[in-house]
């Protein structure tokens, strides 16, 4: 189940508010949020959620042994089995066929694969309950001693599937005390409905354009074509996956959770550096606080680090050596940036900075797409000129024309320009005592839902990229 579907939309969200909000008290209301986060999870693939049972019980035990022995080896041992424990699960699901592959052609073994499928979200909830179970060690958070609400932790449905990655020294205390507002409750409404813009209206539409391009014959692919084609990718995966955090965050907002943001405008970013600070924050923010630092840092070994970390970024996303290229791509970035580029960057035309950041991003989502690398370097090389295809063709021609408006909105949703108007007619409208605001925003959402379900009733492409990491 997604959350820009039919049957989230109409059947099983509502159907969540309304058992959710008859109940008395929190302790009801987990428990609601509980069922109805398991049935989510259960509804794709009921196989997959034993497997999430299990990582809750390994590291709900673990972590009363950490707590339990807490200054001792012991604590430390706990860590670590929690630790390898979840790592093996994880290496299981996602990464075993592609070591065997390895293997296999390495050493011209016939080792056999796996038919396991992969369950969805275990990149995000496995990072999550690590986080868990390390923050109980550092002695940063008391370990949760009723299994069922670290178990809801695990597995709220609104960031299981695809973040953001939420960590419980967050919403420990939210647990048990959370407060909902009909402002929170409002808020949250209209981030849900942004964030289906987002996804529906903006990444869906980019995205069927995309693959028209990047899955054709490279032989005779256009290379206005290719350049408008990766243009749409890198609209596609920005939209989809911050639309699916949006709607995340304001689901939370709804329920009384607060999550904290996950993209900040990633595309207006002028340096690589700037970008990850902008881009899937809570995974930059794991790989920094759980394994950046402890190896050093800054401070020591720091290219080995920076090496370490984006290799296990790229990793992170997909069990296939194209994304272990697109990791270090930014490492090797991030290392120039620090070493030679930086003053460079500080130094010319604000645009020109944007440029060059956008190249290269949009150059890290060729490698990001193409799961077969030659094919990759092929499409850049028609990006680039290299080869014998034709500058232009019919199909772009249709395409670009037929998209122009789209692809102007598209990038003005990407920048700040949207939010900035808006909070400057509140201003205005709070400085003359005026208060249509709360009309128009409900307008608003009204007809962006409208709009969503008919584009969600007349259309079958409806992926969200990131379910598959």
């Amino acid at each position: 189940m997604v959350f820009s579907s039919l049957v989230f939309l109409y059947l099983f969200f509502p159907i969540n508010l309304f058992f959710y909000f008859i109940s008395k008290n929190n302790t009801y209301r987990n428990i609601v949020l509980l069922s109805f986060s398991l049935f989510f999870y259960a509804w794709g693939e009921p196989f997959f959620i034993l497997a999430l049972l299990f990582s809750g019980i390994v590291n709900y035990s673990f972590a009363l042994l950490i707590e339990k022995y807490k200054g001792t080896y012991k604590s430390k041992i706990a860590l670590y089995s929690a630790i390898i424990i979840d790592l093996s699960m994880i290496g299981i699901f996602k990464y075993y066929n592609f070591f065997v592959n390895n293997v296999n052609f390495v050493f011209s073994t016939n080792i056999g694969l796996s038919s396991i499928g992969l369950p969805i979200g275990i990149s995000f909830y496995t990072f999550q309950i690590i986080s868990y179970v390390i923050d109980v060690y550092r002695q940063d958070v008391p370990a949760q001693k009723k299994f069922y609400k670290l178990l809801l932790y695990m597995s709220l449905y609104h960031q299981l599937i695809a973040g953001p990655i939420v960590r419980y020294i967050d919403v420990a205390n939210e647990i048990d005390n959370r407060v909902i507002t009909p402002s929170n409750f409002s808020y949250g409404i209209n981030r849900f409905i942004i964030g289906l813009l987002k996804k529906v209206i903006i990444a869906n539409t980019a995205g069927q354009v995309a693959t028209m391009f990047l899955d054709s014959n490279l032989n005779e692919l256009s290379i206005l074509g290719a350049w408008l084609g990766i243009i749409m990718y890198t609209i596609q995966i920005y939209f989809d996956f911050c639309g699916y955090s949006d709607m995340a965050i304001g689901l939370g907002r709804m329920f009384g959770f607060t999550y904290k943001e996950n993209f900040n405008y990633p595309y207006i970013a002028k340096s690589v550096q700037d970008f990850w600070r902008r881009w899937h924050i809570s995974l930059s923010s794991f790989f920094k606080d759980y394994v950046y630092i402890p190896l050093g840092g800054n401070r020591k070994k720091f290219v080995r680090n920076v090496i370490i970390v984006w290799m296990l970024t790229g990793f992170w996303h997909g069990a296939s050596w194209n994304f272990i290229i697109w990791g270090l791509y930014y490492g090797v970035f991030l290392l120039l940036e620090r070493k030679l580029l930086y003053r460079v960057l500080n130094k010319i035309p604000t645009v020109l900075s944007h440029v060059y950041l956008m190249l290269i991003v949009i150059i890290g989502w060729v490698f990001f797409y193409y799961i077969d690398i030659t094919k990759g370097l092929k499409f850049i090389g028609i990006l680039f000129g290299y080869g014998n295809n034709p500058l232009y063709d019919i199909k772009f021609e249709v395409e670009f024309f037929n998209n122009v408006i789209f692809l102007i909105f598209a990038a003005l949703c990407s920048t700040p320009v949207f939010s900035s108007i808006y909070k400057k007619i509140n201003n205005l409208i709070v400085i003359n005592h005026y208060q249509p605001s709360k009309l128009t925003v409900v307008a608003f959402n009204a007809v962006i839902l409208l709009v969503s379900t008919i584009l969600l009733i007349g259309q079958t492409y409806n992926p969200f990229l990131y379910f598959r990491f």
